[in-house]
């Protein structure tokens, strides 16, 4: 069965937009040759990137137009957007999901092929976090504090202990942390 991963780039204080959409100036602070390679490592093993309607037209507006061994990744792996919105999609091999996300993120678990990561969506992940659909999250921390912006996690109904699987700290100051929903009575690291 395919993994579900949140794949995010977060200030210190929380943050991965700030207080304007789009609002990413700050991912300077963290990228590098590091999180460049760990991008191109993890695009090997990417068989689908899940998008929630905003994340999926700021995502296409961007990378239609970039260049370089990641726009090609991004414009050719396959995609879905969860929108009840949006009518149609115009990015190469996405497709358009308009009802019963979980459901179809269940189906998708269940196809064979590589895993499948969530990049930004914060709304799209609270709902997939509820249901109990993400396997790891994979978080960059960027070593900035901004003071405001989006946060990427929203307030959960419940806690959600998790354990943790790496910690790897990147040269630019920034730290690489993946972790796993925690089993019940599981130790939490």
């Amino acid at each position: 069965m395919r993994k579900l991963i949140m794949w995010n780039i977060v200030t210190l204080d929380g943050y991965f937009e700030g207080t304007t959409p789009w609002d990413l100036a700050w991912h300077d602070y963290i990228w590098g040759e590091e999180l460049e390679q760990l991008s191109i490592e993890q695009s090997k093993s990417t068989g689908m990137l899940l998008f929630g309607r905003l994340t999926y037209q700021g995502m296409a507006d961007y990378w239609q137009k970039a260049e370089g061994e990641i726009a090609d990744f991004m414009n050719t792996v396959p995609k879905a957007v969860f929108s009840r919105t949006l009518k149609e999609v115009n990015w190469n091999n996405t497709r358009l999901i308009t009802s019963d996300t979980e459901q179809a993120v269940a189906k998708l678990k269940q196809e064979p092929g590589n895993d499948l990561y969530i990049y930004g969506s914060a709304n799209l992940s609270a709902g997939f976090m509820k249901a109990g659909l993400i396997d790891e999250y994979r978080i960059g921390v960027a070593p900035v504090v901004l003071g405001g912006g989006t946060p990427l996690f929203k307030p959960p109904a419940d806690r959600l202990p998790l354990k943790l699987l790496e910690a790897r700290p990147l040269q630019s100051g920034g730290v690489i942390l993946r972790y796993e929903p925690a089993r019940e009575g599981g130790p939490q690291s």
